[in-house]
């Protein structure tokens, strides 16, 4: 696991491709990432299933009530399929472009 800070987002990049134990190390460490908005980069992980990204639906819950942003990075799944509630995209630049788009509506009151 990898984390990396740029202004007020904070990037987790998945560096074992093993999205369950990255998804139980994030969660364990989440009073560390509270106060930031989260980029999960699990580009990594080349066998990424819906499952799996399905599975981050409690950990994105806990850290919106935070009013933080909270964005999954992957590119080998379909997006079309993936719920609603989880802010998926295929590149680290998106991830950016949806936080900044996100902190606007919060600053609008959105």
């Amino acid at each position: 696991m990898k984390v990396e800070q740029k202004g007020h987002t904070t990037i987790v990049k998945d560096t074992l491709g093993d999205t369950a134990s990255f998804l139980m190390k994030v969660t364990h460490e989440h009073n560390t990432f509270k106060n930031t908005n989260l980029i999960l980069d699990l580009s990594h992980d080349k066998n990424l299933t819906l499952e799996d990204v399905k599975s981050f639906s409690e950990l994105i819950k806990l850290h919106k009530q935070q009013k933080k942003s909270i964005v999954l990075v992957a590119n080998n799944v379909n997006f079309n399929s993936v719920p609603k509630n989880i802010i998926l995209v295929p590149t680290v630049l998106e991830a950016h472009d949806i936080i900044e788009m996100e902190e606007i509506e919060r600053d609008l009151g959105f």
